[in-house]
């Protein structure tokens, strides 16, 4: 794009987004600045457990960043690799098999109901069988991270290049309800940029571009 002609789309998106917040004020602000937002979701997933305490790998569930822009979010069928299995805390597997064995009969299955919530978005009830007149449906997870739409963000570089995941989301092994660390404006980005481009980023020399026309495209 001729960089006379990006200026003028650059400079009347910025004018639209500046007339959206002297209109709507603080509930405006919230679209492109949601720096320390954590919306509640669905289903109470923390990070805290899955990525800090059992060490799985962000792109385990997020795997799209390696192929796609956009990291995504896992389909319910990726939980199920593990919670096909994992049903409740080991606690209250225990406490049932305890339970069941004073009483002198064979213990019930344990299902948390947050893990039961991901059964039902399959259709599926507690023992995993199909519920009569229930399909699957999406979870309706709450998206935290968002850049404005004339941004073109790119996962697939970053991962490329050896940038680690907390870099722009922060320390999401210790959360147990993710949230939204780093304020993803452009000076952030381009600062981050410049940065990694003097440093390099796991020992190796990048060339990070602060060229307008490789986000706003």
């Amino acid at each position: 794009m001729n960089r006379y002609v990006l200026t003028i789309v650059l400079g009347v998106a910025l004018a639209f987004e500046v007339a959206i917040l002297v209109a709507d004020g603080p509930r405006a602000a919230i679209l492109w600045n949601r720096q320390g937002y954590a919306p509640e979701q669905p289903i109470a997933f923390s990070h805290r457990l899955h990525a800090g305490e059992l060490q799985i790998d962000c792109i385990y569930c997020h795997y799209g960043a390696r192929k796609s822009r956009h990291a995504g979010i896992p389909a319910a069928s990726v939980c199920m690799n593990c919670h096909r299995f994992v049903t409740a805390t080991l606690g209250a597997v225990r406490a049932e098999d305890e339970a069941a064995q004073a009483a002198g009969r064979s213990p019930e299955p344990v299902v948390s109901d947050e893990i039961a919530k991901i059964y039902g978005s399959l259709g599926l009830d507690r023992r995993r069988q199909p519920i009569p007149g229930s399909t699957a449906r999406p979870i309706p997870w709450v998206k935290v991270h968002r850049v404005p739409d004339y941004v073109s963000f790119d996962h697939r570089p970053h991962v490329t290049a050896g940038v680690a995941c907390q870099r722009c989301h922060g320390a999401v092994e210790s959360m147990e309800r993710i949230r939204q660390v780093a304020p993803l404006n452009m000076g952030w980005c381009v600062n981050c940029h410049r940065q990694v481009n003097e440093t390099g980023v796991g020992g190796r020399a990048v060339n990070a571009s602060i060229d307008c026309g490789v986000c706003h495209y």
